[in-house]
């Protein structure tokens, strides 16, 4: 059973890019788990020092959660232009570890000026060694809407948009295997 990892970028209660995480989980193909990842404002500030044996606790939260997926998704809203600092400091403790080089990773984008954002993680990812796949990589155009995770998933283009990106996640798994 394929278990997908689902990181927003975002800290906000009511997020888009949460709201969209969370709609995949809910049109995923059975037999398909996309867990959301929940614990980015748990990480303290990434300092080097820090990253020894064993790591701090939340750090080995997220890196045993990363070890266990056979592929994550992250979608992140954009500010100043750029990634937020709590999902770069995400990324920062997971540089040195072994669980993220080849990972699988699809990028969600919850809003159709969000390109820049998406631009340095895609910089960051392919620094750290990630498989950021193309054909798994979409843009639902959410600004400028309410809908939470039941309409996004009830939506039948953004459902049927969401569910592409997943098969192509999910083929270039069995391509992996």
């Amino acid at each position: 059973m394929p278990l997908l990892l689902a990181m927003s970028g975002s800290l906000r209660a009511v997020s888009h890019n949460t709201s969209l995480l969370e709609a995949a989980a809910r049109v995923a193909p059975e037999g398909v788990v996309v867990e959301q990842y929940r614990g980015l404002a748990r990480l303290r500030h990434f300092n080097p020092d820090l990253d020894v044996d064993p790591p701090p606790r939340a750090v080995a939260e997220l890196r045993a959660h990363v070890a266990a997926a056979d592929g994550l998704i992250i979608s992140s809203p954009e500010y100043a232009r750029g990634i937020p600092g709590s999902l770069k400091n995400a990324l920062d403790w997971l540089v040195s570890s072994v669980v993220f080089p080849n990972k699988p990773v699809a990028l969600f984008n919850a809003s159709q000026r969000s390109v820049d954002a998406q631009a340095a993680l895609r910089l960051v990812l392919s620094t750290m060694s990630a498989r950021v796949i193309d054909e798994a990589s979409i843009t639902v155009p959410l600004l400028g809407t309410d809908l939470d995770a039941d309409g996004i998933a009830g939506h039948p283009a953004m459902a049927a948009q969401i569910r592409g990106a997943l098969d192509a996640l999910l083929r270039e798994l069995r391509v992996q295997a």
